[in-house]
């Protein structure tokens, strides 16, 4: 007899399980808490379930985690993990601790369809969409097994980002309950300013999530113009800078933050010239996007041709943004020794989309000339 894993609902979801079952919606409530508060997946071990609800639940559900295949540790205190999501798939997630949070990278799909240039993950190509249960399971598992790692009883993880492997808008219908566990107070509690979604752009998909479940958002931009994200972030091709942004503006009307995290990785010779950080100034300022730039290292990997720009120019780009009135970060690279930074998350795919061969054909074809590099004028180098 197949049985349903109870990590796949939100609460109305579990209600509606429980419903099925004979039972009242507060014993929904009360397994909820069990499975996400307390991390049990014993029913056993539920003890004011009561019993013939606990034997009902024997027989036709379970709590699933997802098999962890290796899990290393930086020496800044990042955790990786990789999680087997079967027929020859493993996704990767990361906790990142800092002072005042704790930060989980939660991947949403096997592999990622977009093809950023600059991205491990999408050279690897796309094989599927994980489940609610799969990302929600990330979640699960790390959260209490950091609280017995760091032998900790309360909640350790503050900070959830959609921004491991995947593109999570183009996997909506798994997201919204996966959020919605993560937000419920039921669960894990989290504000809805402290969870990310990262999105390459996919338009019609923020204006659906400002209407269903408005989160922080952030975005990745990359480059100041279409001819160079067109290259940068194949989607753009689809929905260009122009449309993107005013659908930004549109999800501010609802979203928890206001403003909008641009993210934008800092690519040698190729979108990080004085030239392309004007260009980022006059872009918002005409679009009037309330936002911030997190501005970020490129973790350089052989398949991609491209180089990480010296820090001498990441600040002085820094610098035009901000003396522009514009919010600038730096992100600081975190777990790189161990394959763990942005950009970085690369799992084991079995792709279906040829990733591979696309990307060597768009490195020798005429329209990627755009990312040669070009002559370096930035006088605050010297």
């Amino acid at each position: 007899m197949t049985t349903a894993n109870l990590l796949e609902f939100d609460l109305e979801g579990l209600a509606a399980f429980c419903e099925k079952l004979g039972e009242k919606r507060f014993r929904a409530t009360q397994l909820f808490r069990w499975i996400h508060q307390r991390g049990a997946s014993d029913f056993a071990q539920m003890t004011d379930l009561a019993k013939s609800l606990r034997e009902k639940l024997a027989t036709t559900a379970r709590v699933e985690a997802l098999p962890v295949l290796t899990q290393h540790e930086s020496r800044d205190g990042t955790i990786k993990w990789l999680f087997d999501v079967g027929d020859g798939n493993a996704v990767e997630a990361v906790f990142i601790p800092e002072d005042d949070r704790g930060t989980l990278c939660v991947s949403s799909q096997a592999g990622c369809a977009v093809g950023c240039r600059f991205c491990s993950t999408g050279h690897q190509g796309f094989s599927r969409n994980l489940s609610t249960g799969e990302i929600v399971a990330q979640l699960w598992f790390a959260e209490h097994f950091l609280r017995k790692h760091l032998k900790r009883d309360d909640r350790v993880i503050s900070n959830v980002v959609m921004m491991g492997m995947g593109e999570p808008l183009q996997n909506y219908t798994a997201l919204v309950p996966a959020l919605r566990t993560m937000l419920d107070d039921n669960a894990y509690g989290l504000s809805r300013r402290r969870v990310t979604v990262s999105t390459s752009g996919v338009v019609p998909m923020i204006d659906r999530l400002g209407a269903d479940c408005p989160v922080a958002m952030a975005v990745s931009l990359h480059a100041p113009n279409d001819a160079l994200r067109d290259d940068l972030v194949p989607l753009n091709r689809k929905y260009p800078i122009a449309e993107l942004l005013e659908a930004c503006k549109r999800y501010l009307v609802h979203a928890p933050r206001d403003f909008i995290t641009f993210e934008y990785c800092m690519l040698d010779g190729v979108n990080d010239q004085p030239e392309h950080a004007r260009q980022l100034v006059e872009l918002v300022r005409t679009h009037g996007v309330s936002c911030k730039f997190n501005l970020i290292p490129f973790n350089p990997f052989p398949a991609s041709g491209l180089l990480r720009s010296p820090q001498p120019r990441v600040l002085a780009f820094a610098r035009t943004l901000s003396e522009a009135g514009l919010v600038t970060t730096v992100r600081k690279t975190r777990g790189d020794d161990i394959d763990a930074a942005c950009g970085q998350l690369a799992g084991d795919v079995k792709d279906r989309t040829r990733a591979a061969e696309r990307m060597a054909q768009r490195r020798g074809s005429e329209r990627t000339i755009v990312l040669h590099p070009v002559r370096k004028t930035a006088p605050q180098e010297h």
